[in-house]
């Protein structure tokens, strides 16, 4: 499974290092936010393990994200498929970063390199990307405009495993290759539809 580099990152497999400031991430409320309730260090082991075993399996998953001048981990990002019980298909990018690294556009980075490799030929070869948080997450919705993406009301959703409240409406962007390569070329961002 190869590495996806950018100027400034590299994306990889798991490593045990990792799980410290993994479990210190996903125990920061700030960080969880708009994901519920923090994780214990056990659940962010699993949770580790999950996206390694994924990553051993197909090639692609969620990467660990790590500051190429420092080799400081600070987060992950990547492709899943989307849930089976979601009333659509495709394959989701997604990213989450530790506080420390937020303001620093790795998020937008992180998410170029992984939206670049589903489209790549010599990568995963999609027609889409789609990618999916809650409403009140403005932070990633940001991210998902400066990849280009547009979002689709159509596809928007109440998660059913979430109770009542901000978290529980969901909100789904997306983009098709032919416009990540029209957008690329151009300089701009294209348009998903």
């Amino acid at each position: 499974m190869p590495d996806l580099r950018t100027e400034r990152l590299v994306l990889r497999s798991w490593r045990p290092s990792d799980l410290v400031p993994w479990a210190a991430m996903n125990a920061d409320p700030e960080v969880r936010e708009h994901l519920g309730d923090v994780l214990t260090r056990e659940q962010s082991e699993a949770s580790a393990a999950h996206f390694q075993s994924g990553l051993d399996e197909r090639g692609w998953g969620w990467w660990a994200v790590e500051v190429t001048g420092t080799g400081e981990f600070i987060g992950f990002a990547g492709l899943d498929p989307v849930e089976e019980d979601m009333a659509f298909d495709g394959v989701e990018a997604g990213w989450r970063l530790a506080r420390s690294a937020w303001g620093h556009g790795y998020a937008t980075e992180a998410a170029r390199a992984v939206v670049a490799h589903a489209f790549d030929e010599k990568g995963l070869g999609l027609e889409e990307v789609l990618a999916i948080t809650t409403a009140t997450n403005l932070r990633s919705q940001a991210v998902m405009r400066r990849l280009g993406m547009t979002h689709d009301p159509a596809k928007d959703f109440d998660d059913p495993t979430v109770p009542e409240g901000p978290l529980r409406r969901n909100v789904v962007f997306g983009i098709r290759a032919d416009a990540w390569v029209q957008g690329r070329r151009g300089g701009g961002t294209g348009h998903w539809r």
